[in-house]
């Protein structure tokens, strides 16, 4: 689902806020929910054959930073640094580069065939390096934030997910700490909607 799309602007972006004040008014651990659920089906929605690819990536990098986490000692922490970081390497190289490194090795060989041309998961760079951020601020002890449906919102957040930026968890998610957030207001709105279009 493209940002300038007709199901993006008029179909997703209005039933996510209404979905997102309506049930803040309940809960905020709700809303974050449905945020998070949004998401998801927006990554989704490309091809929901790679969702689990992500889901995995995401279980995986919050074991790692709960165990980052929770390691006495400094030396123990870097081995669990360094196995999150190897395993998120390895995914990435799996996925962008296996195609590459064969054909080249093949035309080494004299081998030589037609360049491999696999679909990549959508947003596979942004998402290992935003957990690659979120195990360096957990071993350096900036972050600490282990509530699951935080952790998905963080990763998944839809703005962010397929275009960047790699954010780092001490930057986005204490914005969803200030109560002003779970409330309408049309300023914002418009302020938002401006910088939208314009953008």
């Amino acid at each position: 689902m493209l940002f300038n799309s007709i199901e993006f602007i008029f179909v997703f972006v209005p039933v996510v806020l209404a979905g997102f004040f309506l049930l803040a008014r309940l809960s905020r651990a709700v809303a974050l929910a449905w945020l998070t659920a949004a998401s998801l089906f927006f990554y989704a929605w490309w091809n929901p054959w790679w969702l689990p690819l992500m889901l995995a990536s995401m279980g995986w990098n919050f074991s790692i930073g709960r165990a980052l986490g929770q390691a006495a000692t400094a030396l123990v922490r870097k081995r669990w640094l360094v196995l999150g970081i190897g395993v998120n390497l390895a995914l990435l190289i799996h996925y962008k580069y296996s195609g590459f490194i064969g054909d080249n090795a093949l035309a080494l060989l004299g081998q030589a065939r037609e360049p491999s041309v696999n679909e990549l998961p959508l947003g596979i760079s942004f998402f290992t390096f935003t957990q690659i951020a979120f195990l360096v601020d957990v071993y350096q002890r900036k972050a600490a934030d282990f509530n699951v449906v935080r952790y998905g919102l963080f990763v998944t957040y839809f703005p962010h997910l397929i275009a960047g930026p790699i954010l780092h968890h001490r930057e986005m998610m204490p914005q969803f700490e200030r109560a002003e957030i779970f409330r309408f207001d049309a300023a914002l709105l418009a302020a938002g909607s401006t910088i939208f279009v314009l953008g």
